[in-house]
């Protein structure tokens, strides 16, 4: 039983070495010099303006959880995709009914204002 581990054991102890000798390498022939400049915050190329514990309104949280939900939820069509004719109508209704219940929380988001104020 234990015999079906050794490759995964083997690999994680592969994947370690070559990740430590990924950071050591980094560290000893990294550069060293430091300076004002290269210690502030990068913002995409952007002077940085501000403090970094501003406040963001909840719109800009609700926008990001929308999108994140909405492009997970298209992932999902991915495998129905691949397994479309072995499915047949069964998984055709199935996937109608996703994407039903996907375009009704839009609807339904885009009626509460949330996609509006951008």
């Amino acid at each position: 039983m234990t015999r079906q581990y050794v490759p995964v054991l083997v690999m994680m102890a592969m994947a370690g070495a070559l990740v430590g000798s990924m950071l050591w390498l980094g560290h000893v022939l990294g550069p060293k010099s430091s300076s004002r400049v290269k210690g502030e915050a990068f913002e995409c190329g952007n002077p940085p303006s501000g403090t970094a514990w501003g406040r963001f309104t909840v719109r800009f949280y609700m926008v990001a959880i929308l999108f994140l939900l909405f492009d997970v939820e298209i992932v999902f069509l991915y495998p129905w995709a691949v397994a479309f004719r072995e499915l047949g109508w069964f998984g055709f209704v199935e996937v109608f009914v996703f994407l039903a219940l996907l375009g009704a929380g839009l609807v339904y988001v885009w009626r509460k204002g949330a996609l509006e104020g951008y």
